[in-house]
């Protein structure tokens, strides 16, 4: 299960950015200010086992935010995230690859930030490739395949992960769209076998299809809930 109570998060940006050392030394005597930009406004939400939400909202809504607060990458401002079981996030492309490495070290590394032993990298292995479809592109560089490519190899690790909680964001739309489809039948096996996901998209087709809730995010508040039809219907 996930709850979240009376959650904000609150980013301080400065108003001046000392980025020279003349500016540095200038201003050393000077009160930095700064501008409070709340992503998160009062959250109340709770996520059953075996759940699968959809979050949609404008770009800049806090769903982002939202997931990295579960994933407990950002923690917030006051209130409070539970999460019961482990997570499996899947983010932000690039995030634990190393574009010097080869697509198979990439697999173990991103496996093991996942929290993956060994063996069970090597048992998944030829899975992650095959589902990727870089079969040819093993011994390559991370850095030389496409973005698409570099989604599809971190999707298939992350879903390759027995962890109980899924979070998706939009990298997804970066992948084609066959490979689109196989994530998309990879959703209904999750949902089949009892996994909790939270899918962050601006695809309102398959949030519709796939979710059984949904939350509207609107300048990171929740400004409505229900269903994936009640709520795609009212989103503009």
């Amino acid at each position: 299960m996930i709850a979240l109570e009376g959650v904000n998060k609150i980013f301080r940006l400065p108003h001046d950015s000392k980025t020279t050392l003349r500016q540095r030394f200038v201003n050393i005597f000077r009160k930095s200010t700064y501008e409070e930009l709340y992503a998160l406004r009062d959250i109340n939400l709770k996520v059953k086992q075996g759940e699968f939400l959809g979050i949609i909202g404008k770009n800049g809504s806090g769903k982002s935010t939202l997931l990295k607060l579960v994933a407990k990458v950002l923690e917030p401002t006051s209130g409070t995230v539970y999460v019961s079981e482990s997570v499996a996030p899947f983010l932000e492309l690039g995030v634990g690859f190393q574009g010097d490495l080869t697509v198979k070290n990439n697999v173990s590394l991103y496996g093991a930030l996942l929290g993956m032993s060994k063996k069970e990298i090597a048992d998944k292995y030829d899975w992650i490739i095959d589902f990727a479809g870089l079969e040819r592109f093993v011994d390559a560089k991370l850095k030389n395949l496409s973005s698409g490519m570099q989604v599809r190899l971190g999707f298939s690790i992350t879903v390759s992960v027995k962890s109980p909680i899924l979070l998706v964001d939009e990298v997804l739309a970066v992948g084609d769209m066959d490979f689109q489809q196989k994530c998309y039948d990879s959703f209904k096996s999750f949902k089949k076998n009892g996994r909790t996901i939270l899918f962050v998209s601006h695809d309102l087709a398959a949030v519709e299809r796939f979710c059984d809730r949904v939350i509207l995010l609107e300048e990171g508040a929740i400004k409505n809930q229900g269903s994936s039809e009640e709520v795609i219907s009212t989103y503009h």
